[in-house]
């Protein structure tokens, strides 16, 4: 079952008018807590907000996002899964994008992805015609530790399983989310350096913390 309850903590499938709730979570709790997010000391909720607001509100309507709520908090937001199908023409449509977008730092995590996106070569590797991205993970600082992440992504898994997808992908900018879908069963089958992706002068174009030091591409056969 894609709804289900533990600790007081109810996952089931979002809704376009989740979104409203969603949106203002993860600008508070992803934006300020993703790696490169936090390390580019830029506004990146803002940056290309209604282009993303689009894609966001497409991926709902597939019936393959998620949200977590506190009942004892009247139903409020603490957890959400944002995911969607992608096929083998959205690599270079995903390229095009990418390069198209400005030199701000929501333009330089895609032209990252992106790259990570065609060296993993899913479709090929895989001999796979469709996967499910699992696209951003967020929890509530407050629920943090107690498990919620790996209950959303299990949870995917099981959605993912009967819309008929072969395969999970996630792209984790953070060790602990790596290390969590790790722990899930995920593989990692390729890995790009952030000391390694570099700029023109061959300066490092992201330095986030330690211990995020990898793009990590995780995935799960389903």
């Amino acid at each position: 079952m894609a709804t289900n309850t533990k600790d007081g903590i109810t996952i089931r499938i979002m809704t376009e008018k989740d979104y409203d709730s969603v949106k203002p979570f993860m600008r508070e709790e992803f934006f300020t807590a993703e790696p490169l997010c936090q390390s580019s000391g830029e506004p990146v909720h803002l940056q290309n907000e209604k282009d993303n607001d689009e894609y966001h509100l497409s991926m709902i309507a597939q019936g393959t996002c998620l949200v977590a709520t506190d009942d004892s908090r009247d139903g409020r937001v603490v957890g959400f899964v944002l995911a969607g199908p992608q096929f083998p023409e959205d690599v270079e449509k995903h390229r095009q994008e990418a390069e198209e977008l400005e030199q701000h730092a929501w333009g330089r995590i895609c032209r990252l992805l992106s790259k990570v996106e065609r060296e993993a070569n899913l479709f090929e590797r895989f001999g796979i015609s469709k996967v499910l991205y699992s696209h951003i993970t967020s929890v509530d600082e407050s629920t943090r530790g107690r498990g919620l992440g790996s209950r959303l992504a299990a949870t995917l898994m099981e959605v993912g399983r009967s819309k008929g997808f072969p395969l999970m992908v996630a792209y984790c900018t953070s060790f602990y989310s790596a290390r969590q879908k790790e722990a899930l069963g995920m593989e990692c089958i390729h890995a790009v350096a952030y000391a390694d992706y570099t700029d023109n002068q061959g300066r490092p174009v992201f330095t986030p913390k330690v211990p995020h030091t990898h793009c990590r591409v995780m995935v799960i056969k389903l």
